[in-house]
């Protein structure tokens, strides 16, 4: 069979969805937890959003290292050890009961993401693929991350609702296990793209692309994705039980069974991951047709336009709506044009570790959106200042991807 009528959807495509889809499930419900566990033992805001902070700079940490490990030593042992590590943390912070045992132990937790998330899936996903299939393939892929987002945040809150916090984060180390069901299927070539990648180390490949300005300017574009997707997913949910307007008891919302603020915060989550499945789907097939820094542009470009209005009007629970579906739309579009262009500039041989290094700056943002979202509302007691800073560095992720050179470094360097 030639590559131009290679499958899309092939077993590694299914089982890599699988494993990011379980694991995305479990990592977009921590906002859920953020006020139940702050009530019972009397935390600050800011004490369980340092956790999550911390998470989230582990993960960003742990990435590039998990790419290396399964670059050098095997997908499959960097997917387990991901997966164990993952359930480890959860099912040592269930038993925490101070806000530095439930910091330090959310450094495991986030190595765990590293190792079952978008760094090594996506390599798997991408050098799997055929070269007109990859764009899509890896929109596919990180769509699965948004169906767990669909149902990660309200089976917390249903959880919630019959079992202590504690027993809910016992059984998500369980389901994280049931992934590994799935590693069978993930198994890739492992053929480089070029001659030219096969001769040269991951050291020489580094280094190329470190001196390249074209990799500068997408480790920095990253950030501000980092920052607004992690500050929604921890905050959004309390943002709504406080300043959202009622709920209407004889409305569509009530008619479904969502009659609190606190269930609405869940639904907002599940919304955005339900509408990011078509838009990051179709993000990945417009790579395969137009300039992916261009693609890039646009959707900061709408992000900005759609975090600014949310602020400016009234917080209802039809804006609440409208935003979720809007930011959904672009939640993770750019996880498919931002590691397609890593891999259409680099190569697939080291395109784990590249992009791993280029998902520490998005990591860095999550830190900071997630830390400095409970701190300024400690300070302010509200979610506004912290929420414009997004819109503004979002803008900046507009600018700063137009000077990208998006031509093979081999093919500039020839």
């Amino acid at each position: 069979m030639t590559d131009q009528r290679a499958p899309l959807i092939t077993p590694v495509l299914i089982g890599g969805c699988i494993i990011i889809m379980i694991g995305f499930a479990i990592r977009a419900s921590f906002g859920v937890f953020q006020i139940p566990i702050a009530q019972e033992f009397g935390w600050l805001r800011s004490e369980f959003s340092f956790a999550i902070a911390i998470q989230n700079l582990a993960w960003g940490i742990g990435q590039p290292i998990f790419g290396a490990i399964a670059e050098k030593v095997g997908d499959r042992k960097a997917i387990i050890a991901g997966a164990l590590i993952y359930a480890l943390g959860l099912v040592l912070s269930s038993y925490a009961v101070t806000p530095t045992q439930h910091q330090f132990l959310e450094i495991l937790v986030g190595f765990g993401i590293a190792g079952t998330g978008f760094g090594v899936i996506l390599a798997v996903v991408g050098r799997a693929a055929s070269d007109e299939n990859r764009s899509v393939a890896l929109g596919i892929a990180t769509a699965a991350g948004s169906a767990g987002q669909v149902f990660g945040a309200p089976l917390a809150e249903y959880l919630l609702s019959h079992m202590p916090w504690q027993s809910v984060f016992m059984a998500f180390a369980g389901l994280i296990l049931l992934a590994l069901f799935a590693l069978p299927m993930m198994r890739s070539p492992t053929r480089p793209a070029t001659r030219a990648e096969l001769e040269q180390s991951m050291g020489e490949t580094l280094m190329k692309a470190f001196k390249d300005p074209s990799f500068t300017l997408i480790f920095l574009g990253f950030f501000s994705c980092g920052y607004q997707l992690a500050f929604v997913t921890a905050h959004f949910p309390a943002l709504i039980t406080e300043m959202c307007g009622a709920i209407d008891p004889s409305g569509t919302l009530a008619s479904i069974g969502v009659s609190t603020t606190s269930a609405l915060g869940a639904v907002a989550i599940s919304l955005i991951g339900l509408a990011n499945i078509v838009g990051t789907i179709f993000a990945g097939w417009l790579g395969n047709r137009y300039s992916k820094k261009y693609l890039l542009t646009a959707i900061y470009v709408g992000r900005t336009i759609i975090a600014a209005a949310f602020i400016l009007l009234p917080i209802t629970p039809t804006t609440v709506i409208l935003f979720s579906i809007g930011m959904g739309s672009l939640w993770l579009a750019t996880v498919p044009l931002t590691s397609g262009l890593v891999a259409h500039i680099y190569g697939l041989r080291y395109m784990g570790t590249l992009y791993g290094i280029v998902f520490f700056s998005h990591q860095l943002g999550s830190f900071l959106g997630v830390w400095l979202g409970g701190r300024m509302y400690d300070t302010f007691g509200d979610y506004t200042a912290v929420w414009w800073i997004g819109v503004g560095i979002g803008a900046f992720s507009a600018i700063v991807h137009l000077p990208v050179k998006e031509v093979p470094l081999e093919a500039r360097t020839a």
